[in-house]
């Protein structure tokens, strides 16, 4: 990967090239952590456990839009509730 250059802020600021951030898929608000090693600083995206195993698995429904997604979670909410016996038929009336 090639060198790029960001200076810093006067609040120490650095912005880190976004293709350094599309290679990563470092997006705002995410995590990094620095690293001292052998006197250079290393800068590593700081993923939550969770989202790291789910990155593992390829969807076997491709790339999903948020609406679908909504859907495919109201759908589940709506078994496990008929599943448990959570449906309370008083409150269609």
């Amino acid at each position: 990967m090639p060198r790029y250059t960001s200076s810093v802020s006067p609040k120490g600021q650095v912005t880190i090239p976004i293709e350094i951030r599309d290679h990563f898929g470092i997006e705002p608000k995410d995590s990094v952590t620095f690293e001292v090693i052998e006197g250079c600083i290393t800068l590593t995206p700081l993923r939550a456990r969770l989202l790291e195993s789910h990155q593992r698995f390829k969807s076997r429904l491709g790339p999903l839009d948020w609406k679908t997604v909504e859907k495919i979670a109201w759908e589940e909410a709506a078994l496990t509730a008929a599943r448990e016996g959570l449906y309370d038929e008083s409150a269609q009336d």
